[in-house]
């Protein structure tokens, strides 16, 4: 008689507990590499706010939870690009109607290995280096021996090309136009790229701030030769003065309400602009982080 007791017990507590799963409110969030870590921060930390919603987050890059918001498949959308003019041709085709929103800013940073004694890189040197037009194939073009790197041929670490990361890199160093150079190590996250740059002496390549580690080395950037070079920090991202500084953006379908509303409100408030600050990127406001 005890084991039947129990057993009701258990499965009354089960179909509760999907009874309260399903009453609560999903947000499907999809997209941006750059933003998955910091989405992932504050979905965390939105079900202690409001324990009735909870968000379910991937990344993938902007291309891809740019096309679940094309098809209808996600809430919301992260991007650290603009969505292009074909995007939104595409979308509203399709009855939906993106909204932009920027949810924090983004020092696009470019890493080094240690052993490499660039002290600083102009965006001519990196078009150079990362442009099918460039002639930088080995780092003694460029007027540099990296101690460690075999014949001095420079390995080029870029990102896939549904990454954001990717379309903004190549829009603010090689130009509308631009096009990257052939064999480039074509990375799936912002992380996959830092850890191979570690590892490898001949190495370059850009990922978000966030993502750097002591084990890197980070870039200074000079808009042009004879100016002063900049390095990428939350500061330099918040007044642009980084030459590769961005906005990070979310999407949603039309102007946001209710749960949504509610969400985005809390990401823009201090406390959500706090863990953005946290977590490595420049908030959109000056904000009183406890």
């Amino acid at each position: 008689m005890k084991s039947k007791i129990l057993i009701a017990v258990v499965i009354t507590a089960s179909v509760l507990t999907v009874l309260n799963a399903e009453a609560r409110t999903l947000i499907q969030n999809k997209g941006s590499d750059t933003l998955v870590n910091v989405a992932q921060a504050w979905a965390e930390k939105y079900r202690d706010v409001n324990p009735e919603v909870a968000v379910a987050v991937s990344g993938g890059g902007s291309g891809t939870g740019i096309a679940a918001m094309i098809n209808g498949t996600v809430d919301i959308a992260n991007a650290s690009r603009k969505m292009k003019k074909r995007e939104l041709q595409s979308a509203k085709k399709r009855g939906q109607n993106p909204v932009e929103h920027v949810v924090g800013y983004d020092a696009l940073a470019v890493y080094l290995h240690p052993n490499n004694p660039a002290t600083s890189l102009t965006l001519a040197q990196l078009a150079d280096i990362y442009g099918r037009k460039g002639h930088a194939k080995k780092w003694t073009d460029i007027g540099l021996e990296v101690p460690g790197c075999k014949g001095q041929k420079i390995v080029v670490v870029s990102r896939q090309n549904s990454s954001g990361t990717y379309a903004y890199f190549k829009k603010a160093v090689l130009g509308k136009k631009g096009k990257y150079r052939m064999g480039t190590l074509d990375m799936h996250g912002s992380k996959d790229v830092v850890d191979l740059v570690e590892k490898t002496p001949c190495a370059i390549g850009y990922s978000g701030l966030a993502y750097a580690t002591e084990h890197v080395k980070l870039t200074c950037i000079t808009s042009k030769a004879g100016d002063t070079c900049v390095n990428p920090s939350v500061a330099t991202a918040s007044d642009n003065s980084y030459p590769i500084a961005r906005p990070l953006f979310m999407y949603t379908n039309g102007q946001p309400k209710g749960a949504i509303k509610g969400y985005l409100d809390w990401i823009n408030s201090d406390a959500g602009q706090c863990i953005i600050l946290q977590k490595g990127y420049a908030p959109i406001k000056k904000v009183n982080c406890k």
